[in-house]
């Protein structure tokens, strides 16, 4: 292979805004991400093209996705901002190390994995430990000890922990499907006893006078989503769960309101290391302004 070029400085800045441009889905969430303006993620997704002399963006897509030459890219950008973060906490010695657990329930993956990049990114030396479970186990292990932190739906009978946010509670179905008009309804819920939206999808059933069944039963969001989308059930969850090929069903379905749902942050007992409290920093920014987003378009 012929060397055509010689090997230029890359600016960080501008390695980030590409880092943030695909991780955000466009140009205009990566700016407001990094509080600068669509013309200037424009400009600095320019410069970089410019540089390496080739297209790093796939042209005519509505989400950017990376051209091969851009993959390449992502992963270099990616480990060079690591690198950076060491660096600074290095010299300022700052540098966060050990290890943290935390806890979350399946249901809620599509609340964090944002949130946890940026936290690996920002502290790398700081192994992150993700243990998944249900609601109600996951507290118990936090008093314990056995987890540092955990991310519960708020149980009524636990209740406990920092309330981070509140989501509507909707019916969800699959589009081109009458399953809420079928008698007796049919419900996707996960396993008795263990679930607050089982319990409360049931309990607002029968106080309406609406003849329910079981239809499909899953200990994972996963699983009922998927029996939704095949026009098995309808079922109930947060609008921050809801998964492609679903649908909210409006006051036309004649269903009965459902309480909100609170999320809520717990510590395990004593003084948490200091990796331990920038984790929960971040994932209270991150959980309170995504809740704001869905509140914004779903009133509770």
């Amino acid at each position: 292979m012929t060397i055509s070029r010689s090997a230029r400085p890359l600016d960080l800045v501008v390695l980030n805004t590409f880092i943030h441009v695909i991780d955000k889905g466009g140009f205009t969430a990566a700016g407001k991400t990094l509080h600068i303006a669509q013309s200037t993620v424009s400009a600095h997704i320019k410069r970089l093209e410019e540089t390496f002399g080739q297209p790093l963006l796939q042209q005519g897509q509505q989400r950017p996705s990376p051209t091969p030459a851009g993959e390449r890219l992502l992963s270099h950008a990616r480990q060079m901002l690591r690198q950076n973060s060491l660096a600074w906490q290095d010299v300022n010695e700052q540098r966060l190390d050990g290890v943290v657990r935390l806890g979350i329930p399946d249901d809620y993956l599509v609340y964090l994995p944002e949130a946890l990049s940026e936290f690996e990114a920002k502290f790398p030396s700081v192994e992150l430990v993700v243990h998944c479970g249900l609601s109600v186990d996951l507290v118990q292990k936090v008093k314990s000890g056995g987890l540092d932190l955990a991310i519960t739906t708020r149980q009524p009978k636990s209740p406990g922990g920092e309330v981070l946010c509140r989501e509507p509670t909707v019916w969800a179905s699959a589009p081109g499907y009458d399953t809420q008009q079928r008698t007796p309804l049919p419900l996707a819920v996960s396993t008795d006893g263990v679930c607050i939206f089982r319990e409360r999808a049931i309990a607002a059933l029968d106080t309406a006078g609406i003849i329910w069944r079981i239809a499909y039963t899953s200990a994972s969001l996963s699983g009922l989503s998927a029996a939704v989308r095949a026009g098995l059930a309808i079922t109930a969850i947060t609008p921050s769960m809801l998964n492609s090929g679903m649908r909210i069903l409006g006051p036309s379905a004649c269903l009965p309101e459902l309480p909100a749902t609170e999320i809520a942050l717990h510590r395990s007992p004593g003084r948490p290391s200091e990796a331990t409290r920038q984790l929960a920093h971040q994932l209270q920014v991150h959980i309170k302004e995504r809740s704001k987003r869905i509140n914004s378009t779903h009133a509770l």
